[in-house]
């Protein structure tokens, strides 16, 4: 009897475990690896018929644990194609959670492709013995042709801030024009409407410590003639961006092949900044002093909210920081301080005759806050606090009034 209970005892369990298995398939998903794959750019935008096509794909492991041995696959429909099947694959390798990698692949768009939107399938997996995923997307082949012959021209470029420092972010605004007089024009004998299309527009940056931030504008609609449009881009100047002039593309997708347009776009990058200068010694006379100090905007363009702020320990100094507000380039102002020797707070007599002084010049670029320190500034003082050295004074005049009076009372009392 106690033969069987056991039996069923183990029956039942055995049985909850494999119920267990099947309830809960998910389980053992839970931590498993888990790729998301974008475009992160196409070149050119739209593809050129007839012409290569290089895609950046972007791979990401999304999931929670970590993902062995990855492969990219790119699966290319009309009128797309690889120069071999060897390159359809690329091999990225591990991938650990929250990581990306980027593969470069190159297709070649058909000749005699139609304009449009085509598809392309992307299929990744996370190793070798792991089932492939695939995904759908579009792309953009050939610009829409337009009989209009409004021609768009770069009317201006405003950057902000004008002239960018390293690790500042701004914006880069072009305005586009449609350079066209009238509404018609009359070419060979026939009648064409002067409205100009920007179907794209995108700005690359040309060299390294440039990021543009965001996308392409796209189907930005019909300008008539005389009228212009405002783009905006956002841009991030590196903080190890080289000084000088960066170059940025910006290319235009007009009403045809024929009004697609290439405009540079310079971007400068300067770390000049405020300098301070003291312009009058740096002493305490009697525990107070008036400093003065220069403060010039050495940079190309305006800065704005500038102020200045001294410190040195055991002094206080009025006011205790300088408003000046906007600089314009190359402006000069000279600013005062009062210095008061804090007597609140000890002072060894063994100390040396100058104290640490720093003067900080806080300003904006732009929507840029930026710092600059001005350290080890030497100021020069007397070694006591003011009313030692008045309690000093004070024992001198007396000694020089009553000495002598005492030398001539004892000499009179001898005779």
């Amino acid at each position: 009897m106690g033969l069987i209970k056991e039996r069923i005892i183990a029956t039942f369990f055995s049985l909850l475990l494999i119920a267990s298995v099947f309830a809960f398939p998910a389980s053992a998903a839970v931590g498993s690896a888990n790729l998301k794959v974008t475009i992160v750019e196409t070149d050119p935008y739209p593809a050129k018929i007839g012409e290569y096509l290089t895609l950046n794909i972007q791979v990401e492991n999304v999931g929670g644990a970590q993902a062995d041995d990855v492969d990219i696959e790119i699966v290319p429909k009309y009128p797309f194609s690889l120069d071999s099947k060897e390159n359809a694959i690329q091999n990225i390798g591990a991938l650990n959670p929250g990581r990306t990698a980027t593969k470069e692949f190159s297709l070649y768009v058909d000749k005699n492709a139609q304009k449009g939107t085509r598809s392309i399938d992307i299929r990744t997996r996370t190793s070798k013995s792991g089932p492939w995923s695939t995904q759908s997307f579009d792309i953009r082949v050939g610009t829409e042709t337009f009989n209009s012959k409004g021609t768009v021209e770069l009317a201006e470029i405003v950057t902000s801030p004008e002239v960018f420092m390293p690790g500042d972010e701004g914006t880069v605004t072009v305005t586009l024009k449609n350079t066209a007089t009238s509404p018609t024009v009359t070419i060979g004998g026939e009648d064409f409407d002067t409205n100009a299309r920007i179907q794209a527009a995108v700005l690359r940056p040309l060299s390294d410590g440039i990021t543009v931030q965001y996308a392409p504008y796209y189907e930005m609609g019909l300008l008539g003639p005389g009228e212009s449009i405002k783009l905006t881009f956002n841009v991030e100047v590196e903080e190890d961006a080289k000084e000088g002039v960066h170059n940025l593309e910006l290319e235009i997708e007009g009403n045809s092949y024929d009004y697609n347009s290439r405009k540079n776009i310079p971007l400068k990058v300067d770390s000049s900044n405020i300098k301070v200068i003291t312009s009058k010694p740096l002493e305490l006379v009697d525990g107070k002093a008036t400093v003065e100090f220069d403060v010039a905007n050495t940079h190309p363009n305006e800065l704005n909210s500038v102020s200045i702020r001294p410190e040195a320990e055991g002094v206080k100094f009025y006011p205790a920081e300088y408003f000046i507000g906007p600089m314009d380039p190359d402006e000069l102002f000279t600013i005062k301080f009062d210095a008061i020797r804090d007597n609140s707070q000890d002072f060894d007599k063994g100390d040396s005759e100058s104290m640490n002084m720093s003067v900080t010049a806080s300003y904006n670029n732009g929507i840029n806050r930026h710092e600059n320190v001005v350290s080890n500034l030497k100021l020069a003082t007397d070694l006591l606090p003011s009313e030692t050295n008045s309690s000093v004074a004070i024992a001198g005049l007396i000694a020089v009034v009553f000495i002598p009076a005492a030398v001539l009372l004892y000499r009179r009392k001898k005779q």
